[in-house]
Formats: structure tokens, sequence, C-alpha cells
């Protein structure tokens, strides 16, 4: 073998231990039999991130810049299918359990009104307000322009991408049971 045949065998070998990697973000979390679950937690933590950036950013162009990620949640979840809804129901759809960040973000909301309030008894039921409304259907064409037809161009299967977010509705239920494992010791 001549020393040209040597470099290419040990790229090879170089190669092959590269593509055998696993691609995790906390190594020492995870064992032989859960890679996969640590591919997917460093994969979800990285779309968390790009998804965050790109909430923000899309209101900024849409005109609703002073909002933050979970401002922006709330905003488009009180906006949904044009019903009110109670801070309870808020913090229930979105999976938050501290629900004084949900107020908190609710107050913000009000004071840009983006979204009203009405007391019903003891509780206060949330609409998005007339500007609110706007403010969604700006962030609805923002979306449309820069990520949708981002999306079509990569030719993605729409029913993939149901079972994805079926896939990732579970994986949170699972995630919840742990959580409540994890208080428990």
């Amino acid at each position: 073998m001549t020393d040209s045949n040597k470099g290419s065998l040990s790229i090879s070998k170089s190669e092959s231990t590269v593509s055998q990697r696993k691609i995790v973000s906390s190594e020492h979390l995870a064992s032989d039999e859960n890679w996969p679950l640590s591919e997917v937690e460093y994969g979800m933590t990285v779309v968390y991130n790009a998804f965050s950036q790109w909430m923000v950013r899309c209101a900024n162009a849409a005109g609703i810049g002073e909002l933050a990620v979970l401002d922006i949640l709330i905003l488009h979840n009180i906006n949904h299918r044009d019903r009110e809804k109670r801070l309870s129901d808020i913090a229930f759809i979105l999976n938050i359990i501290d629900t004084h960040t949900v107020n908190y973000a609710i107050k913000k909301l009000l004071k840009l009104e983006l979204v009203t309030g009405t007391k019903r008894g003891k509780e206060i039921f949330y609409a998005t307000s007339s500007k609110g409304k706007k403010a969604c259907e700006e962030y609805g064409r923002v979306r449309e322009q820069c990520l949708l037809d981002g999306l079509k161009m990569l030719d993605v299967d729409q029913q993939e991408l149901a079972k994805l977010a079926s896939t990732l509705r579970s994986m949170s239920g699972l995630y919840d049971q742990a959580s409540r494992a994890a208080a428990s010791l």
C-alpha cells in the first residue's frame, strides 16, 4: 500500500466515524438505549429557539415588535376561532403551568390595546380588539410570505407534517408525566 492509499483509507475511517456520531447537546445524558430521544431533545431545543426567533421577527415585521414570544402566542390564542377566552383556558391550551406569566402577558396586550377584557361574574373573558385582529392578520401575511413560501420550496409532505405535529403533542404528554414523577421524588 502506498502512502497516498493510506491517506485515503484514514479519511474513509474518519468519514465513517463522523457519520456514526449522534447529534446531541448533552452526550452525558444519552445512554446507548436512548440516543434517539437525546437527538430528538436536541432537535426540539434548536427548533424551539429558531421558532421563538421567527415569531419575534415576524411580529416585528407585522408592526407589533414590542411583543415577546409568550405575548405573541397568547395574542394568537385569544384570536383563535374568534372566541373569548379565560386566562385558565389560555394557560391550559398552551400547556403553561405558571399562570402568572400568562396574566402578565395579557396585561401587556391590554395596555397595547391588542385585546379587551370583559368581566362576567368572577372571571374575565378576553378577546382580540380590532387592532389585535389587524395585527394577527398582518402577522399571517408576513408568515405566508416569509415562512410558508419557503416551506413550499422544500416540498414537504403535508401528511408527514401532520404526523410530526401529532407525535410532538404526544411527546408533551410523556414530558408532562415525567415532570410529575420528578416532582414527586
